[in-house]
């Protein structure tokens, strides 16, 4: 036993933080997380993942049910546009609370300290920890653990108050709904908080600099989200740069660089996250940073060896599930174990109304590889279960490979997204072809079908094109 304090301290108790002290306390290491927060979790509990989707459940119920109220879905009654409101953010709370327990009880079960304070390097395994009183504390570990996480980004020039000028924290603390909004950014976190607030009846108008949201995903699962957004009544100015942003007669005014300008209520401003690395004196430990980021190899180690960082903290992808794995590794190989490499293919989620969910390459990225594939489409409408449950627009989309008729690809719009992309995940992870998607058994009626409907087609497309390149090459010697 060496003579720091700990065998592991970790900066964080978000979700890759979490994973990192239980996998050491698993191990018989003496491990510690530091928490600067008063409640455990991270943005991945308390500001971000868990209260957004709480609140994201609230608002696809009323979505559909129909803006005119709802009866039945919260315990009998009915709810308007402002009990709507209520009922999400006690929703959400009651997730968080029940949430904290579960993960308090698991770390304390597995012997973890909590270390309540905020920390900062006094050495290379040296931290100073500002105790909620004012003292500090110096804490020593073999390995140290960076798991800090991110925060919205809050330009000077934007006039943040909490009230209507919000970010994707503030804005989970409404208490009354807006008449109208103004969305500014168009990736996951603007069309998440798009739809929830659309869905709950406010009038909401989303611009962005991208000819379409979520500009990087396969372009028919974005038309489909689109589509469905607009007919919850959102605006999209596309193409559109805001010069200035103002408060002006209890409104918000956002000023176009064309010279156009959006008027409403309240505002999000949903353009990135940085880094929250500032007040951890990095330099203390000699780690290197680029722009508060901090850059790691594939076992999550930084330029100092016994230093690792997960999570929100090195960059993308920045979800929960990834920083979690990401933990896990960094554990495993900080303290010799066999360490695994993250999986090729990481599931994606996007809790928009109706859901995104997506793994693999798009079709753009294919093309712009030169990959010779072909894709297949199973419509959520064209399932029984779909039918069953009304879903009109849902969409599952395969991309595959012409020559081994391995899956590239999976891209999903529609209810239950999230859940569905890891048969595909798994598939492709295990160099499964879009044969053993037919072959395989789904229960009936269920919205999995659609990947034995989309592995159908991409069949009845490899079976059909040799016929046509045959055809093609007969009339053109007839020519």
């Amino acid at each position: 036993m060496s003579d720091n304090d700990f065998d592991l301290l970790i900066i964080g108790s978000g979700p890759a933080g979490q994973h990192a002290a239980l996998h050491a306390a698993r191990m018989g290491k003496r491990a510690g997380i530091i928490e600067r927060k008063p409640r455990i979790g991270g943005a991945g509990l308390q500001t971000g993942t868990i209260p957004s989707k709480a609140l994201r459940e609230v608002a696809f119920l009323a979505s559909r049910s129909g803006r005119r109220g709802m009866r039945g879905a919260f315990g009998g009654g009915v709810l308007r546009p402002h009990g709507l409101l209520a009922e999400a953010i006690r929703q959400k709370e009651m997730v968080i609370a029940q949430q904290e327990s579960v993960i308090l009880n698991r770390l304390m079960r597995s012997g973890v300290a909590l270390i309540p304070g905020d920390a900062c390097f006094a050495g290379p395994h040296a931290l100073d920890v500002t105790t909620p009183n004012g003292e500090v504390r110096r804490l020593s570990a073999d390995v140290i653990v960076l798991a800090t996480g991110s925060r919205p980004r809050r330009p000077a020039d934007v006039p943040f108050d909490r009230k209507a000028v919000l970010d994707s924290t503030s804005i989970l603390k409404l208490r009354h709904l807006p008449g109208s909004m103004t969305v500014v950014g168009g990736g996951v976190i603007a069309c998440e908080f798009t739809c929830i607030f659309a869905a709950l009846g406010v009038e909401v108008s989303v611009m962005d600099s991208h000819a379409q949201v979520l500009s990087y995903l396969s372009e028919d699962v974005v038309s489909a989200l689109t589509d469905a957004m607009q007919s919850m009544g959102v605006q999209f100015r596309m193409n559109s740069r805001a010069a200035a942003i103002r408060k002006q007669d209890g409104q918000v005014v956002v000023t176009l660089q064309d010279g156009g300008e959006i008027v409403s209520d309240a505002l999000l401003y949903a353009q990135g996250r940085e880094p929250n690395s500032s007040t951890l004196m990095l330099e203390h430990a000699g780690v290197d940073v680029d722009a508060g980021w901090i850059g790691v190899n594939e076992f999550f180690q930084s330029n100092v060896p016994h230093i690792y960082a997960v999570g929100d903290l090195i960059g993308r992808p920045a979800l929960a599930a990834t920083g979690m794995e990401q933990g896990r590794i960094a554990v495993m190989h900080a303290f010799g174990e066999k360490t695994p490499h993250m999986v090729d293919n990481m599931p994606m989620a996007i809790y928009t109304i109706p859901e995104i969910s997506y793994v693999g390459k798009t079709e753009k990225e294919l093309r712009a590889e030169g990959v010779d594939y072909v894709v297949g489409r199973g419509r959520f409408s064209d399932s029984a279960r779909g039918q069953i449950i009304g879903e009109e627009t849902g969409l599952l989309k395969l991309n595959v490979e012409r020559a081994t008729r391995k899956i590239l690809g999976v891209h999903i719009v529609g209810e239950s997204a999230s859940e569905l992309i890891h048969i595909g995940q798994l598939v492709m992870n295990l160099g499964g072809t879009v044969t053993d998607l037919v072959r395989n058994v789904f229960n009936y009626p269920t919205l999995a079908e659609c990947y034995k409907l989309a592995a159908l087609d991409c069949l009845a497309v490899l079976h059909r094109e040799p016929a046509e390149h045959a055809e093609k090459q007969v009339a053109a010697l007839q020519e």
